[in-house]
């Protein structure tokens, strides 16, 4: 006879697991560690404990803001040592305070040319705002696409290729207008639900500034002290001529734009976050254009992984 299997009961409410204590929350972040679900923007090369607390750090964050641990690892990156949100990440905080009467958001098409917008009005205060991220804007910042074929750097092959443009800029030009117009809409509206949380556009626009920033030490603004007078040369039976110095004509050239399509078309093939933060640290771009004299380019090669990340996670709508 077969033994009696008891029936599948069906119905009940799927809670989510939310640690009450700093102990319970480790507990939680190193079964995410073992699993290998911890997102390696948060963790980067840490390992046990030491990985288990950065994402206790990222769920206790998630926590302030009403965030449940999972949706939190979800929903923060960490930029230059800070987290951050993603754009849905962003609205979902806010949407959830309880706090909002309306909050919308689209884009608009005036004389030709496209207007993102986001607008929403606190339930608490009545403070209403409507901010617009416009195509020019874009243009300015260096975000809008045009080109339905780009040319990029087939790192197998070591050559360029006309590739269609996959850039979310081309294929999502409304979506990320009014995606970016929500992140300064309501980081100035809802600052204290976000508590001093930034976006990642901001806080990928911070991190650019402090690599920018000039860092010379303010002592080079005062008068330098003349130097002391040469010694005279002793006397010589003959004069030695210094040999000319050997040129660096064997080195090889650093190849700027090959450089940046090979992070592009690696950032294309991640299929997730933690893949396109994996191939970054592989390139190290920052130290690596830095050291090939082209600091000013450190701008251009977070853009292709800012851009890389907003096509994994579009916005809904728009």
């Amino acid at each position: 006879m077969n033994a009696h299997v008891p029936a599948l009961s069906a119905g009940g409410q799927v809670m989510a697991i939310v640690p009450q204590t700093f102990e319970e929350t480790m507990r939680v972040s190193r079964a995410v560690v073992a699993s290998g679900l911890a997102p390696s923007a948060l963790v980067g090369k840490l390992e046990g404990d030491a990985a288990a607390a950065a994402v206790a750090v990222a769920i206790m964050s998630g926590a302030e803001l009403g965030l449940k641990p999972m949706v939190s690892l979800r929903s923060f990156t960490v930029i230059n040592g800070k987290p951050a949100l993603y754009g849905d990440g962003l609205i979902n905080v806010v949407r959830m305070s309880g706090k909002v009467t309306y909050l919308r958001t689209g884009c608009d098409e005036v004389n030709g040319k496209l207007i993102g917008f986001c607008e929403a009005k606190r339930s608490d205060t009545g403070e209403d705002k409507r901010v617009e991220f416009s195509q020019d804007d874009a243009v300015r910042a260096g975000l809008w696409q045009t080109e339905a074929v780009v040319t990029k750097w087939n790192k197998w092959d070591k050559k360029n290729e006309q590739k269609p443009n996959d850039s979310p800029w081309y294929r999502f030009p409304k979506r990320m207008l009014a995606w970016r117009a929500a992140g300064y809409c309501l980081r100035e509206l809802f600052g204290d639900v976000l508590g001093g949380i930034r976006d990642e556009f901001e806080a990928r626009e911070i991190a650019d500034a402090d690599e920018m920033r000039d860092v010379t030490p303010a002592s080079e603004s005062r008068p330098t002290p003349p130097k002391p007078p040469k010694p005279p040369a002793p006397p010589t039976a003959k004069t030695i001529e210094a040999e000319p110095a050997k040129e660096d004509a064997g080195e090889d050239q650093f190849d700027l734009g090959g450089y940046l399509e090979e992070i592009e078309t690696a950032l294309g093939s991640a299929a997730d976050e933690a893949s396109v933060e994996e191939i970054w640290n592989d390139f190290d771009a920052p130290a690596t254009l830095e050291s090939e004299g082209h600091a000013d380019m450190i701008d251009a090669a977070f853009s292709i992984k800012t851009r890389r990340l907003a096509q994994l996670h579009p916005m809904n709508g728009g």
